[in-house]
């Protein structure tokens, strides 16, 4: 008769919990951990890119911000004036958003001499391309509610992960905290996947639920509850679902100068000069993007669009007189969007510099160490004509302490919530279809 240690079933229970929640996970792991640390160094990347157009020769007289705003108007037939952006030295060219009914264009003026450099839209720009690559697998709203679904499935693996992980009466630190190394391959991947998953569990956790803000049906479900709360402070910094809610979040009752689907109004002569002059002044963090007004005349919206979110602020000016009608900076916002604005800032690695940016490159290094050791892991041990799940032991009792704690967890994961559902009811489904059964390993077996 074989004896089972205490807490066995609940062992195995959680182990086939992993073990599925890691199957779907692991390819969208790989997946983000790469795409996410390419794009935590967009600043030295952009650099590179843009540097044939930051190295240019200047000339004795500099054209006015409106007369380098019309030829980049006129390189593209039939835009309008988007934004401006401030340039950062006297040898960078100049770039203005203009935008069309297919989207925005960025166009690189030479100020000295009117000349187009380059036209490039805004959404074929790398970097843009990575961002969507990584929030939304390239296919729009879909791509971000499955990879918000499989941001919820990693928490569960995750955690289920840190059970497992958790030492029973294991003496000493070999296998806990570093890996064994003489005790052949299946105990060095073992060892290399409980090991590196302790280690960059904390930082799983961490850019999941600061990532969550972004997605579609997450980010949508937040800014709701924050609008029921009344703790919604103007729209927000941060795109939904690869969407912007407005370019605008920080002015209150002057809302709505550089909003995306705005009409702006003519561009008056002078004002983009002025506006231009003012901007300059207030000294914002590069790079500072200057917008025509939106419905009311005169308004144009300043706003620094750092990568380090608590150095961004914004101001409207008047481009009649070029004072600054109204000014929020960072520390003024609503305590959940700097909260959310910090998270988002470190999630891209521009809070504290490169040091961030190793931070990450180095936590998605051993999130990727950790999905290839599993990987192989499974491989080596899985049975021949089996899928290889650990298999099923009589059901352990679920108690209300974890009830209650897993419908929070859909709760407050809306996304989590209905695809758990959808998975009892297919494992429920399958058990009837005996091969399925077997190779998926839903057999039970009796304690």
């Amino acid at each position: 008769m074989s004896v089972r240690l205490p807490g066995s079933r609940w062992y195995n229970a959680v182990w086939r919990w992993h073990f599925y929640a890691g199957l779907f996970c692991v390819p969208f792991v790989l997946w983000l951990a790469v795409t996410g640390s390419i794009y935590a160094w967009r600043p030295q990347i952009e650099a590179w890119l843009d540097r044939p157009y930051d190295s240019l020769a200047p000339a004795a007289a500099r054209a006015s911000p409106e007369a380098i705003a019309a030829a980049a108007v006129a390189a593209v037939p039939g835009s309008r004036l988007h934004k401006y952006e401030l340039p950062q030295s006297n040898r960078s060219a100049v770039r203005v958003l203009v935008g069309t009914d297919s989207g925005d264009r960025r166009v690189y003026v030479d100020p000295y001499r009117l000349t187009t450099l380059a036209i490039v839209t805004e959404d074929e720009r790398p970097m843009q391309i990575v961002s969507h690559l990584h929030g939304e697998l390239l296919a729009g709203a879909w791509g971000s509610y499955i990879v918000e679904i499989a941001a919820c499935w990693t928490l569960v693996m995750i955690l289920t992960g840190l059970y497992l992980w958790w030492p029973r009466g294991r003496k000493g630190l070999a296998g806990v905290l570093y890996p064994r190394l003489s005790g052949g391959r299946r105990l060095l991947w073992r060892d290399l996947h409980a090991v590196t998953g302790i280690w960059a569990s904390l930082f799983a956790l961490f850019v999941v639920t600061t990532g969550l803000p972004w997605a579609k049906a997450w980010g949508s479900y937040f800014k709701e509850i924050r609008t029921v709360t009344g703790t919604l402070d103007g729209p927000i910094d941060w795109t939904i679902g690869g969407r912007k809610a407005s370019d605008d979040p920080m002015l209150g009752e002057h809302a709505g100068h550089m909003g995306m689907a705005m009409v702006h109004q003519g561009v008056r002569p002078g004002e983009l000069n002025r506006a231009v002059v003012a901007a300059t002044a207030l000294h914002f963090a590069p790079p500072v993007l200057v917008s025509p007004p939106g419905k009311e005349p005169h308004g144009w919206t300043v706003t620094s669009d750092a990568g380090d979110r608590p150095l961004r602020a914004q101001a409207v000016v008047n481009g009649t007189t070029g004072a600054v009608l109204a000014r929020k900076d960072f520390a003024e916002r609503h305590w959940i969007d700097r909260a959310v604005g910090y998270g988002i800032a470190t999630h891209e690695g521009q809070l504290f510099g490169i040091a961030n940016q190793l931070l990450i490159t180095l936590g998605a290094l051993m999130l990727m160490i950790l999905s290839v050791s599993g990987a192989i892991s499974w491989w080596r041990r899985r049975p021949s004509g089996r899928l290889g799940a650990p298999l099923p032991l009589s059901r352990p009792r679920f108690g209300g302490a974890l009830i209650a704690a897993i419908v929070a967890l859909g709760v407050a994961m809306p996304l989590f919530g209905v695809s758990l559902l959808m998975v009892l009811l297919v494992e429920r489904g399958l058990k009837s279809w005996s091969g399925i059964a077997r190779w998926l390993g839903l057999r039970t077996v009796r304690a």
